[in-house]
């Protein structure tokens, strides 16, 4: 049994002073008459009532203490569950070249996907994940961890100016990614790779890190970002504050990705606004659930009625008792 309000139980502290003050008082409370001699009354037997004269102070008592057990509302429950977890380590590898500043998405590639692997991450209590960042070389912004928090935080420190954004070098931002798995103890391993770009740096090539995935049994997912066309952006202001825009071409390598992610076990997807990243990530969050097997149930019913039923006999035998055998004189 428990109490939904169980703070009220300390009242019942107030019996020891109520206790402490009925046998203090109790002799200043017995009738006295004078006689001369008691021997006459000797042998006279004790009436039946004198049994009963602390009983009417029971019965306020045992209703005070029931009244308080009813405002803290006994409760009892039934519970049983059975569960087991088996959390995976996932890796997520971004792109934060100076392309990632375009505004297609709102506002730019770069917040929309901090956004989204923010929410995937805070969906993932079960796993251990870390962060890598990549533009023209890589950089490993957050060790595997299952401390959410804290890569929540590092999540929304990232910025143009942690890499140099110039160029893109997709093969060492993977091998980064891969080098911060390996050593996993889960059974389950996964990187997921987001860039807007092609491969134009580093000194390992995206098919050769793949290849190195293959061997270890990490799955990657590869998400291309981007529109699928070009579209003008401002890139400025003239000198009478005039916007000055410029035509923008997709440079995505999606062969690339898609071949890098087929060879893994994994897949590419192609996110053209900011509301089909986060489906893919909720896709992606779909396909590697954490294994989990729950059984559970639980009831929960209230429990005052006996002690409220209890407190009110109590009460009425009290004003029973104390109006008829155990009347006073005076």
């Amino acid at each position: 049994m428990t109490f939904a309000n169980p703070g009220y139980l300390v009242l019942l502290v107030l019996l020891v002073p109520a206790i402490a003050f009925y046998v203090w008082r109790l002799p200043k409370s017995s009738a006295s008459l004078q006689i001369p001699s008691t021997a006459a009354f000797a042998k006279v037997p004790r009436s039946w009532k004198e049994y009963l004269r602390h009983v009417n102070f029971a019965l306020l008592l045992g209703a005070f203490a029931m009244a308080i057990v009813v405002m803290a509302r006994p409760q009892s429950s039934d519970n049983w569950s059975q569960s087991s977890t088996e959390g995976i380590d996932i890796v997520l590898t971004l792109d934060v070249s100076y392309s990632m500043q375009t505004q297609d998405f709102k506002p730019n590639r770069l917040e929309a996907a901090k956004e989204v692997a923010s929410n995937f991450v805070a969906g993932r209590p079960n796993d251990n994940i870390g962060m890598v960042i990549f533009g023209k070389e890589s950089y490993t912004l957050c060790p595997m961890t299952s401390d959410h928090a804290v890569l929540a935080n590092m999540i929304h420190s990232v910025d143009f100016d942690l890499v140099d954004g110039t160029m893109t070098a997709i093969g060492n931002g993977l091998v980064t990614g891969l080098n911060r798995i390996r050593h996993g103890e889960a059974k389950s391993k996964v990187v997921i790779l987001l860039t807007d770009g092609s491969n134009n740096a580093g000194d390992v090539s995206p098919n050769d890190a793949a290849s190195v995935a293959q061997s270890l049994g990490i799955r990657v997912y590869t998400i291309g970002v981007g529109t699928d066309k070009e579209f003008e952006m401002t890139t400025g202001y003239d000198m009478f504050g005039r916007a000055i825009k410029q035509t923008v071409k997709p440079d995505l390598d999606e062969d690339l990705l898609r071949n890098m992610a087929r060879s893994t076990g994994g897949r590419y997807f192609r996110a053209t606004t900011k509301a089909k990243l986060s489906d893919i990530f909720e896709e992606i969050d779909q396909m590697e659930k954490t294994k989990m097997s729950v059984r559970e149930f639980s009831r929960r019913e209230e429990e005052f009625l006996p002690f409220a039923i209890a407190a009110i006999i109590m009460l009425l035998l009290h004003v029973l008792l104390r109006h008829t055998v155990l009347r006073n004189l005076i």
